[in-house]
């Protein structure tokens, strides 16, 4: 699986060409935006917090990871939460803190965030069950399982440094993000 860099950038990559690509209004958009769909990527792996607690109970790894919030479920709760907010009149008043976020689109940026966990996990490393607890059907590309086992230990970790530094150099030429430091 991909580590906890690729669950973050590639979130916070796809929703910063979004913003600055095809979002008209910066104001309706703003970072914060795409700051939370990053940290909402990874969500998913909060299961291994709850391993560490229930492993004292005799629980393994394997009968906790990747099984209950490693699927598209989650994703479709937080979208239903978003139209709820939406639909709710909950997005006309005002937003929260001085940027104005609205709730519907916090919890959109959730599913997002988890989405592309999910994605990430099913083609870099391994299987997911996508639509679990409805089917138990698995899929995978397993991209790093069909690499040399010598590259297996350290591609990950290297194309999360590529992206981290394609991140930086982006903000750097899009945003001037020098200007702050």
């Amino acid at each position: 699986m991909p580590y906890a860099v690729s669950h973050i950038i590639v979130p916070i990559l796809l929703l910063s060409l979004f913003r600055d690509y095809c979002v008209k209004n910066k104001q309706k958009f703003p970072l914060h935006y795409v700051l939370i769909g990053g940290i909402a990527g990874v969500i998913p792996d909060l299961d291994v917090g709850v391993f560490y607690v229930l492993s004292f109970f005799g629980y393994t790894l394997d009968s906790i990871h990747k099984v209950f919030t490693h699927n598209f479920t989650l994703v479709l709760i937080f979208i239903i939460l978003g139209l709820i907010a939406y639909y709710s009149g909950v997005k006309g008043k005002g937003g929260i803190g001085k940027h104005h976020l609205q709730w519907y689109m916090i919890f959109y940026l959730i599913a997002f965030g988890i989405f592309t966990h999910v994605v990430l996990d099913g083609i870099v490393w391994g299987v997911i069950a996508p639509f679990y607890p409805f089917s138990s059907y698995q899929i995978g590309v397993d991209l790093v399982g069909s690499l040399p086992n010598d590259w297996q230990r350290t591609i990950v970790a290297s194309v999360e440094a590529i992206m981290l530094v394609f991140w930086l150099v982006y903000m750097e030429v899009k945003h001037k993000i020098s200007d702050f430091i």
